[in-house]
């Protein structure tokens, strides 16, 4: 398979016909192999048979349904503090590549790492740090082909159900790595700075959550709602109560939008 345009944007790019799953894959060579998969070095496929989402969910399509693309970053400009930043970076990029192919008005980042298209789920990211805790691996899925009987929610869409066929993998790939390698390289110049580099900008730009009223899901078990206000340095959602009135800083959890 040809991904001689998205190479342009990597250091090297793997494509597996099929794998289980291209983080535990990926987190697995830039460990035992860090020579071999340097900064932005890029495993893909499209017929991924055990992938995981967030909060260990795991994420299957039929093959050829969907795009799975992971990238391991190792900046050298800042460390583990700023790391936090960069499931959002790339979110950010994975919004602007479906904003080029669709209406760009109709999709939205929801934090912290899901591309929303009028509102349905059409990709989800996913951020794991090496054992070694200089490094990152980012997964992402974006829903290609599916119709709506394909897909495991209701709320969910793929390109396909946005009116876009007809394409390589290699002419959405490209689209992804373009956008995250110059966010990457940005930030990367600002030591991991959300604000000089024009990342928290960009994020709340494009964020569907932020000025939303939302339900927060923690991972204990615990929920409140309240008002997303913002986010805080770290790259925590802000969620801001009317009773007792106070603000939260949300480091993980499931985020719903409520209607208003």
């Amino acid at each position: 398979m040809d991904f001689s345009n998205s190479s342009e944007f990597a250091s090297k790019v793997v494509y597996l016909p099929q794998i289980g799953s291209t983080n535990t894959e990926l987190l697995h060579l830039s460990t035992t192999s860090p020579e071999e998969w340097p900064d932005f070095s890029v495993l893909v496929t499209d017929n991924q048979t055990s992938g995981r989402g967030r909060l260990d969910r795991s994420w299957v399509a039929s093959p050829g349904d969907a795009l799975a693309v992971s990238v391991v970053l190792r900046p050298k400009t800042f460390g583990i503090k700023s790391f936090g930043w960069l499931p959002l970076l790339a979110g950010l990029a994975m919004t602007n590549c479906v904003s080029s192919l669709v209406e760009e008005g109709s999709v939205g980042l929801k934090w912290p790492n899901d591309v929303l298209v009028n509102g349905e789920k059409i990709s989800g990211l996913l951020a794991e740090i090496l054992s070694s805790g200089d490094a990152v691996v980012i997964g992402a899925g974006l829903n290609l082909r599916q119709d709506k009987a394909a897909l495991p929610i209701p709320t969910a869409t793929s390109l396909a159900l946005q009116g876009i066929s007809g394409f390589e993998l290699d002419d959405i790939l490209v689209r992804y790595l373009a956008s995250l390698r110059r966010l990457y390289e940005d930030f990367c110049d600002a030591n991991g700075d959300p604000e000089s580099s024009g990342l928290l900008t960009a994020v709340l730009e494009k964020s569907s959550t932020v000025g939303s009223q939302v339900l927060v899901q923690l991972p204990d078990g615990t929920e409140f709602s309240g008002k997303a206000a913002g986010l805080d340095n770290d790259g925590r959602l802000l969620v801001a109560l009317s009773n007792p009135i106070e603000i939260r800083a949300v480091a993980a959890g499931d985020i719903q939008h409520l209607r208003q």
